[in-house]
């Protein structure tokens, strides 16, 4: 997630601020833009088959995790294979957040002002607190090593990636703003520290999405297409991905409206960029985006993917959360219709924290358990591809790492998944745009001898498997629910007992019931309790297979 040094611990430490909080999409147009949908070698739609994994690798992991290992060519290579004869089908490769890990010309790289012989107390590192300066060293100086000895680790791993047959993309995050809080950080370029003027909102600081960039300035949208005009010149990749989702704010309060036509603009400009490359190469490059999860945010945030799919500026279009949990019922039935008829292959976005709600505590991350649920669900939804985003090979990771190589073999299809066990948690959208209403399932209020309903996405219908339901209740000591009193899908549900599975769950115990197996259907199915006094609904799970 983060291009910050102490990774983890900005992950399950929480941001230190909430960083996330009319019209209708474009309609069909013609450009000069406009080209055929991207053919591969058999002649069928590049990214049109269905499943399999897209990998988001950022832009500080590898050197952070790698330091000190005396990186050569051949170890650089050997990371790339773990994702070999796997279901990854794409690997994003992440250069930039406000400085690049390569050696830019256009802008900054990491190890600008950087003294390698220098103790932990330089310059570059003077608003770093001490206690963390080393950890900041080891992304610079690896980044920095791997330069000075002739490495460029994007082009050997785009190579590598076809040698492997996965195909290799390269993702720029658009306005990521990590650490804004502190303007002198290490990981900011000089363009944002020396301009404050093309901030998004220069009269406050409340939050970061505060200080991101404002595309509506021209010299913004510039600064930012030199990168990608640098990138496509400098590596031979299969795609471009426009990551806006980092960190998804990109116009001053209240312009959004008149920022999705400067974004689709933009887009057209990059889309025109890449077709000129891709008769330079040889082959065809797409270019995707990375958006919010509902059509109706997106657009109230200056995005209209719709048209840019329409247009035929985009191949491939990610919708996904930006961070604060994993979203398990995105609109994926409603982005299908919005999509009819453009070939744009759909892709659903992971992130790596699972919350029930903002305020639940503690933090946590997915198993692999709960992205077995998620991606069931999601692709038995239609989506063509599951797309990770902070699932990587260590440290910012699933908490059962063990699990790793099953979860990058089993994720991507619906037949890999056939028999695993599967939890299937109620989350929450965690990105709006400015003044648009907030819902949340949890936490709830249950009123005594009422019933209160809750729906969950759980993909595709149980066939022999067991079914339970997990509920987090906070109530008087010793009061259960009984049986009679829980229902799925007006099924009367069996009380089994106290439980407390492995992570992710609450700090409580669960409430579990065994659910009919002739009660589940296939998509939504309907929780329904009714205490006898009042309680609150923290936490609902229904989990789909044999106990371990």
């Amino acid at each position: 997630m983060t291009s910050s040094f102490s990774r983890r611990q900005c992950l399950l430490g929480g941001l230190k601020t909430a960083l996330l909080t009319g019209s209708v999409f474009g309609s069909p147009s013609t450009s000069s833009e406009e080209r055929p949908h991207p053919k591969d070698e058999t002649g069928a739609s590049r990214g049109q088959t269905v499943g399999g994994l897209s990998l988001n690798e950022d832009n500080s992991h590898y050197f952070y995790t790698r330091a000190g290992q005396n990186l050569d060519a051949r170890k650089v290579d050997y990371w790339l294979d773990q994702y070999a004869d796997s279901q990854v089908r794409e690997i994003m490769l992440c250069p930039n957040a406000m400085r690049t890990s390569y050696a830019s010309r256009v802008w900054d790289p990491i190890w600008r002002g950087y003294d390698p012989k220098g103790d932990d107390d330089q310059p570059l590192l003077a608003s770093t607190a001490p206690q963390s300066r080393k950890d900041a060293r080891k992304w610079i100086h690896t980044a920095w090593e791997l330069h000075q000895k002739g490495i460029d680790v994007y082009a050997r791993w785009i190579k590598r990636c076809r040698d492997v047959g996965i195909s290799p993309w390269i993702s720029v995050r658009m306005n990521d703003i990590h650490n804004v809080d502190d303007e002198s950080s290490f990981i900011h370029g000089e363009f944002w520290r020396q301009n404050p003027q093309l901030r998004r909102v220069p009269y406050r600081f409340s939050e970061w999405i505060d200080r991101a960039f404002d595309y509506g300035h021209p010299e913004v949208r510039d600064y930012h297409f030199k990168l990608i005009e640098e990138l496509t010149e400098r590596y031979d990749f299969d795609g471009l991905e426009l990551d806006w989702m980092r960190f998804g704010f990109h116009f001053r309060p209240g312009a959004e409206q008149q920022g999705v036509q400067i974004l689709t603009d933009f887009t057209a400009r990059v889309r025109k960029l890449l077709t000129n490359w891709q008769r330079k190469r040889g082959h065809s490059i797409s270019l995707g985006a990375r958006v919010p999860s509902r059509p109706q945010t997106a657009l109230g945030l200056g995005y209209d993917p719709i048209t840019w799919a329409r247009r035929q500026l985009i191949d491939r279009l990610v919708i996904t959360p930006f961070f604060q949990t994993i979203e398990t019922d995105m609109p994926v039935e409603l982005w299908r219709s919005l999509l009819h008829g453009t070939r744009v292959t759909l892709a659903a976005g992971l992130e790596l924290l699972v919350r029930p709600y903002p305020d639940f505590r503690p933090l946590q991350t997915n198993s692999l358990e709960t992205v077995h649920g998620a991606a069931a669900s999601l692709l038995d939804r239609g989506v063509d591809r599951i797309y990770l985003f902070n699932y990587m090979d260590s440290q910012t990771a699933i908490d059962d790492l063990e699990n790793y190589p099953r979860l990058l073999r089993e994720v991507g299809s619906l037949s890999t998944l056939a028999g695993k066990v599967r939890r299937h948690i109620v989350t929450y959208a965690d990105t709006w745009a400015p003044g648009e209403p907030r819902a949340y399932a949890l936490p709830a209020t249950c009123h005594a001898g009422k019933w209160h309903a809750v729906r969950l996405a759980t993909g595709p219908k149980p066939e022999s498997e067991p079914v339970r339901l997990r509920l987090g209740i906070r109530r008087e000591a010793g009061e259960t629910l009984r049986d009679g009193q829980v229902r799925v899908n007006g099924q009367p549900c069996s009380f089994q007992g106290e439980v407390s599975p492995p992570n992710p769950k609450p700090a409580q115990a669960l409430s579990e019931f065994s659910v009919p197996g002739t009660a589940m259907n296939r998509g939504y199915n309907l929780v329904e309790l009714r205490p006898d006094r009042d309680a609150r609904l923290d936490w609902v799970e229904i989990v789909v297979g044999p106990k371990a």
